[in-house]
């Protein structure tokens, strides 16, 4: 049944500028605040509320119908849900897939997400676009009585307390508290997530170190789907702890926050290991904090990319990319250093979205190669960092 016929409206949302939202409340019941953004999937929803990116934001989803094959114990990205809060169009219905454990206002709220539905998103989604990102706060109350009024002072209150996201740290809020070891890859059809393989986990696979700002469990998999070994770290790990485990490469991942606040304690260490000699590949926040490392200023977007549908094109080739995408802040054009060569634009805004040091085996990108449900198009790059590890190896043993 469409959320708009239901009555009284029991939730709101209401923007910094002062814009206001009536709508049906789901998942867990009270007041959430963060930076609101929008993403344009049409699937994927459960990787996209449990993608450590999301800290601290209020996801609003352009596509109507979100819930339809329900949530299960698979399609994740992290342990946990880090997200603000969550915006739909329509209620959520019985879910109808072979796959589903659960109904996603069930999930919802077992995760302690609390959202809203009933929302014209594409008048939202406008708006964003607009006037650009701010914060925004969540109030649903399922008390009968509750007036629009309450709910209102519910979610003024949330907002008033809720941080700018310029300037923000959040990867020391998302990251592993220890260092430990992955062995799954990539989820097949009846099989579930594979583990790897004794071949693939002998010492002559490339050794790959992954500091988790944030990671995705999908970018993990993919790694080991490409035949490494990994060790995964906490972001605040020194490069000499980093170092002393002998890698073949270094994996810096994405995350969520300000990529110039993160970078004071990470970019340091990130000098070391480019220091080292080693291959580095960089993902989303990973790519931003390579950038300042090597020299490049980041900044603040107007709206930002969210979506699994963004063009993006390979300079080098010539080809386009359909691109997973999801960032705020990105690699600014201005005083490139000229130790970086720019091998990826996106073809809505021609942003930065890849770069390659001109004389080290060191390289970036922005999307995200590994995304899960899809596009895949980008998966190459994971390929790409193994024969640059197997190069070193080679290198290092001649």
């Amino acid at each position: 049944m469409p959320a708009t016929l239901v009555t009284p409206p029991n939730a709101a949302l209401i923007l910094a500028d002062g814009t206001v939202f009536s709508g049906y409340g789901i998942g867990r019941e009270g007041a959430s605040a963060g930076e609101i953004c929008f993403n344009t999937a049409m699937t994927g929803y459960q990787e996209i509320l449990t993608d450590p990116s999301y800290a601290g934001q209020v996801i609003t989803f352009t596509f109507p119908h979100i819930g339809n094959v329900g949530a299960n114990d698979e399609d994740v990205e992290s342990e946990r849900s880090f997200v603000a809060g969550c915006i739909l169009r329509e209620a959520i219905t019985e879910a109808s897939n072979f796959r589903a454990a659960a109904r996603l206002d069930a999930w919802l709220d077992t995760h302690g997400i609390t959202g809203i539905t009933g929302v014209d998103t594409r008048a939202l989604t406008r708006h964003i676009r607009r006037h650009g990102a701010q914060n925004c706060a969540v109030a649903f109350s399922r008390q009968p009585s509750v007036t629009r009024d309450q709910l209102l002072k519910q979610a003024k209150l949330a907002l008033d307390a809720a941080p700018d996201m310029n300037g923000l740290e959040l990867a020391a809020h998302v990251t592993r508290k220890d260092q430990g070891m992955w062995n799954k890859q990539r989820w097949e059809l009846g099989e579930g997530y594979l583990t790897l393989n004794a071949e693939s986990s002998s010492l002559n696979a490339p050794h790959v170190v992954a500091i988790d700002y944030g990671v995705k469990m999908n970018i993990l998999r993919s790694l080991a789907s490409a035949g490494c070994r990994i060790t995964i770290v906490p972001a605040q790990t020194p490069a000499k702890d980093i170092l002393a485990l002998q890698p073949d490469g270094v994996f810096l991942s994405n995350g969520p926050g300000d990529p110039a606040a993160t970078a004071r304690y990470a970019v340091p260490e990130i000098q070391a290991l480019v220091a080292a000699d080693i291959p580095l590949l960089g993902i989303c926040l990973g790519h931003q904090m390579l950038g300042i490392a090597l020299g490049a200023k980041t900044e603040k977007m107007t709206q930002g990319h969210r979506g699994a549908n963004h063009p993006v094109q390979d300079l080098e080739t010539k080809k386009v990319e359909i691109t997973s995408q999801n960032h705020g802040f990105c690699i600014s054009d201005t005083n490139l250093p000229d130790t970086l060569l720019v091998t990826h634009r996106s073809l809505f805004d021609r942003t930065v979205q890849g770069i390659r040091h001109k004389t080290k085996p060191i390289f970036s990108v922005q999307g995200h190669p590994e995304a899960s449900p899809g596009p895949h198009d980008s998966f190459y790059l994971f390929e790409r960092f193994v024969d640059a590890m197997n190069q070193h190896k080679k290198k290092a043993a001649a």
